[in-house]
Parts: structure tokens; C-alpha cells; sequence
């Protein structure tokens, strides 16, 4: 690598790290190595990029200032190769992918695993976010795509497909309140409840109800974790109010019974496929893109759904 970008990598980790010797066994190089070409770099620039304190080293402010740049520029890098290996025409790349936490198990496991067979050059990175931070990381382009509730009115994003997921009661099979396909919310009434809460997406569609039915539910426990939601109904502590897409696997496997809920006030919610409208996602991330519509087709919705998210 040239030379500015191996003093750039250096910097970035020292700055991270807060010290040259972490930096070194992190980099698998020389402590002396990086520190001279930091020295060099401040003597070059005329001011200090690190205050040298007894708890290791801190970012100045002209060191905050080549830190910020720093990411920018290793970010830019990156897409600029994975531009020149589309070029060559290979099928190889990282793709960076945000999900909500419901999707950590169940349909998307899989199907990573899929593409990573089909495709063994393609190396993926997969983080599970809130709904609204796994927006952010789509529209800020820190990932090449992301899977969320609700996009719509973010105009820096587009839906590349989507899917209706409907709100239900999550209870052990033989349970009293799951055993009709459908119910109101007011089969809540008298049991306890283990509550979604913020900033689960679901949590919001449960406050309407109460507000608008006048039921209090008996919030045995409450949690911003899916999975944990899960373990407790699946444990006895209560019936679970969650999405179909949450308990997908468990109802399954016949673990779980899930009941919709049918309260005119509710409306489906909205699963979509996203990618920032301002960034062409790269080869890799498109043969990604091309996998996740098909299942989204599989799944109710046609593939070939492109538009901006208004």
C-alpha cells in the first residue's frame, strides 16, 4: 500500500486503541515502526496529533480532525476496490449488511449461508440493530443494505422489496389464548403479558392498542430483545405480543403457536429491503441485493419492486 495509506492505518488503530504498543500486537507490526511514522507525520504537519499522557495516548484536536478524514477516506478505498474487482469481473467482495434483531435467527442465517456456498469469494459482515439505527447505517452508507420496519418518508433511501408482517399473541401450543387463528387485543385482559418495549418497532403498535381499547396489560416483564421475549413466553412467564416474523422458527418447529390479532385500529407492518439512494451498491453487494429479493418474492412480494422510498 502506498505509503500515506500505511501511516493512515497505523494512525487510525493507535487512535482507537489509545496506545502504540496495543496498535503494534493489533497490527502485527513493530511499536517502533508505527510511533516513526507518527513523528513523522506530526513533524510534517507542524502540531501534535496525540497528547502523550501516563494512561497511553490521546487524540488532539488536529488528531480528531485526520481521524474523521481517516474512516472517509479507508471508506472510499474500500469501494474503490471492490469497483475495480467488479471490472475484472469476479465474484468476490465484502458486503456489509444491518438487520433487526428479529431477523438474527430464521430466514436471513440461512440465507447468508446459501450465498456464502454459492458464492465462497463473497465475505459478508452482518450487524443486528434497532429498527431505526439499521435506517441510519442504510441511509448513511456504513452498510450496503439493511432490513427494516417502516422506511417510508426517508427520501435517501431506496426499497428494493418488501413484505407484510401482521402483529399477533405468541403463546405455548394448548395455551387458551392460541387456540383461534385470529384475536382481538381484549384476550390480553387478565393474563400476563411479557411487553415489547422501545426501541423494538412493535412496542409502538401496543401502545395504540392500549390507548385505543382502554386495556392496562399485566406486564409480567418487559424487553427491547426479541429473543428474550421469546424465552420467557417459551418458559411460562406470560404470552408474548410480537410479529409473525419474530417467532417464525418457533412456531415451526412447534414450540410456539402464534394468533393474529384482528383490531381495526392495526395494520400490517411493512418489512423492506433497503439501499441508500445516493450509492450504487457494489458487484458483490448486488449479487447479494439479487439473493434477498428472490426471498422476499418467496416470502409475498415481487422482486422486481424497485422504488424511492417518499
Amino acid at each position: 500500500m502506498p505509503a500515506f495509506s500505511r501511516f493512515l492505518r497505523y494512525f487510525v488503530v493507535v487512535g482507537r486503541l489509545g496506545s502504540i504498543r496495543r496498535a503494534a500486537e493489533e497490527l502485527n507490526v513493530s511499536a517502533s515502526a508505527i510511533d516513526r511514522q507518527i513523528l513523522n507525520a506530526e513533524a510534517e504537519l507542524g502540531m501534535p496529533l496525540f497528547e502523550r499522557l501516563s494512561t497511553g495516548l490521546r487524540l488532539t484536536a488536529a488528531g480528531e480532525v485526520l481521524m474523521a478524514a481517516g474512516g472517509r477516506w479507508q471508506k472510499h478505498l474500500t469501494d474503490v476496490l471492490a469497483q475495480i474487482e467488479d471490472l475484472r469481473g469476479l465474484k468476490r467482495g465484502h458486503v456489509e449488511i444491518a438487520v433487526i434483531d428479529a431477523l438474527a435467527k430464521g430466514h436471513i442465517p440461512t440465507l447468508i449461508h446459501a450465498i456464502q456456498t454459492r458464492y465462497p469469494g463473497i465475505t459478508v459482515g452482518i450487524r443486528v440493530q434497532g429498527n431505526d439505527v439499521v435506517r441510519r447505517l442504510v441511509a448513511d452508507g456504513e452498510v450496503d443494505l439493511g432490513v427494516m420496519f417502516e422506511p417510508h418518508s426517508y427520501r435517501d433511501l431506496t426499497v428494493r422489496a418488501f413484505v407484510d408482517v401482521v402483529l399477533g399473541l405468541v403463546t405455548p401450543p394448548g395455551h387458551p389464548a392460541g387456540r383461534s387463528p385470529e384475536a382481538r387485543f381484549s384476550t390480553c385482559s387478565g393474563l400476563p403479558v411479557i411487553v415489547p418495549s422501545r426501541p423494538l418497532a412493535v412496542s409502538q403498535q401496543i401502545e395504540v392498542l392500549e390507548a385505543t381499547s382502554g386495556i392496562a396489560l399485566d406486564r409480567r416483564a418487559t424487553s427491547d430483545n426479541i429473543q428474550m421475549i421469546v424465552s420467557l413466553v417459551l418458559q411460562g412467564a406470560g404470552i408474548g405480543v410480537l410479529t409473525s416474523l419474530d417467532v417464525a422458527t418457533e412456531v415451526q418447529r412447534g414450540l410456539l403457536s402464534f394468533t393474529r390479532l384482528t383490531d381495526p385500529v392495526l395494520r400490517p407492518m411493512t418489512l423492506a429491503l433497503c439501499t441508500a439512494t445516493a450509492r450504487t451498491p457494489s458487484h458483490a453487494a448486488g449479487i447479494v441485493l439479487g439473493e434477498l429479493e428472490a426471498e422476499f418474492a418467496r416470502l409475498g412480494y415481487p422482486a422486481s419492486h424497485i422504488a424511492p422510498v417518499t
